[in-house]
């Protein structure tokens, strides 16, 4: 069987940016579609299921930030930040709302290539399939089950919508309950080479999770634990 080719949507108000990026794209045999402006570009994310989208920030009329925040409310498509402002309020606003992952402009583009192939393995269910047996592949706790297989997380019998980087946060805590993790250790095996950044961006992911549990139960969002000046763990027993 012929293997699914990944579709890319390219945003930016650029023409020769969005080229550039095509360009490079193409040759790795990805379907690219592109947008100039941010509305466009949102109801492209909304009416068609992309594997990825590259989304620059500052765009007319609605911004990526903005773009990307309106996605997330029904959406957990892979998302990289495409922007001239490297400033690290900026890097921190753009996961806020629920980027995966950023790059800043003047960029390679063979370093774009790199980024978006390893967002695309770490969000392909198919990265997840291993040799076990089914049963090792899932993780349950109290009102929290991980099928990693499936890359799907369910809260007292409710599927929740997470993004990739949150999916993967989530699993590597799980893995070890009750381990503490720093923030470096964090982000250095969740996040790997595809992002050099601002310790923020782990309190950022976590919160996000945390919102996204308690809005189906408030125990299972408590199972994620700060330990204050050293990181973050799974609390079993906090579930209970």
């Amino acid at each position: 069987m012929e293997e699914k080719k990944a579709a890319i949507l390219v945003v930016d108000d650029e023409e020769r940016i969005r080229n550039l990026l095509k360009m490079y794209l193409e040759r790795e045999n990805y379907i690219i579609h592109e947008a100039g402006d941010g509305e466009k570009a949102l109801q492209m994310a909304l009416d068609k299921d992309y594997d990825l989208i590259l989304l620059d920030l500052m765009l007319p009329g609605m911004s990526g930030e903005e773009v990307c925040a309106k996605l997330r409310e029904t959406k957990a498509t892979p998302v990289i930040m495409l922007t001239a402002k490297g400033e690290e309020s900026n890097r921190v606003q753009g996961f806020e709302v629920g980027t995966d992952d950023y790059i800043v402009k003047p960029f390679s583009p063979r370093e774009v290539v790199l980024r978006v192939k390893a967002l695309l393995r770490r969000s392909s269910t198919t990265k997840f399939l291993e040799t076990e047996t089914t049963a090792k592949n899932v993780i349950v706790f109290p009102h929290l089950m991980i099928d990693h297989d499936a890359h799907r997380v369910r809260v007292d019998q409710q599927e929740v919508n997470l993004t990739p980087k949150e999916y993967e946060l989530l699993y590597y805590l799980a893995q070890n309950p009750d381990k503490v993790f720093s923030r470096e250790q964090l982000l250095k095996d969740v996040w790997n080479y595809e992002f050099f950044g601002d310790l923020r961006t782990v309190d950022t992911h976590v919160k996000r999770l945390r919102e996204k549990l308690n809005k189906v139960s408030e125990a299972a969002a408590e199972m994620i634990v700060t330990v204050w000046g050293v990181g973050y763990k799974i609390e079993v027993d906090s579930a209970q």
